[in-house]
């Protein structure tokens, strides 16, 4: 159930709610009102059920008026089709590197040679401004699955093509202000503060990822 329609629940629940507690009370009122035959009581009753009927038929019309605001809350189902990309992989070497889109931002694949991986490993944390582990970044080692984007300024960042420069670290050189990436995508030189992120994905098989 997505967040708004469970707004809308809970509302209804506690207006189901706030109507059954109230009309119970009412109804005391009016069998007492009824044993004791009292005109003056009677009177205060009824006020008390048209005060309460109105107060109830207002919650009622408000949560009605509320749910085409709420139902509009959710993102409408092209959204959804567009929060995922299902990519083939199995066309891709060892070595290279492809770039999809994914909500309209760049994704980069690039299937890592054991050079890539050992050089993700071998780094000390102590030595990286954003440390993080390449183990932690991954799913399956060979494969790497960065958000295209410098953290710096937002940048699309070289290294995809074999021509491109990859930076100092073999990974990928943001040429606006020099931002270096290595082959985990983790920032190791230059002004952009973050590693490069990564997005959700699941492999669905050997030969396709799911992102998003």
């Amino acid at each position: 159930m997505t967040t708004p329609y469970l707004v809308l629940t809970v509302i209804l629940i506690f207006i189901f709610l706030f109507i059954y507690m109230v009309s119970t009370v009412v109804w005391g009122k009016v069998v007492s009102a009824n044993d004791k035959k009292a005109e003056s009581n009677k009177e205060e009753t009824r006020r008390d059920f048209l005060h309460v009927s109105t107060i109830t038929i207002g919650a009622i019309g408000s949560a009605t008026f509320m749910w085409p605001f709420i139902k509009s809350m959710n993102p409408a189902e092209d959204t959804l089709a567009l929060g995922t990309t299902e990519v083939d992989i199995s066309n891709i070497d060892e070595g290279q590197s492809i770039t999809v889109t994914w909500r309209g931002k760049p994704v980069f694949i690039r299937k890592r040679s054991k050079e890539d991986i050992a050089e993700a490993k071998n780094v000390k944390l102590s030595n990286l401004p954003d440390p993080e582990q390449d183990s932690d970044r991954v799913k399956k080692e060979d494969w790497l699955i960065l958000v295209g984007v410098c953290t710096h300024l937002g940048c699309v960042p070289s290294g995809q093509k074999v021509s491109d420069k990859k930076g100092d670290f073999n990974g990928w050189y943001c040429p606006c202000h020099g931002s270096h990436y290595d082959t985990s995508g983790r920032i190791r030189k230059g002004p952009a503060p973050d590693n490069m992120e990564v997005p959700p994905y699941k492999f669905l098989n050997d030969n396709t990822v799911l992102i998003g």
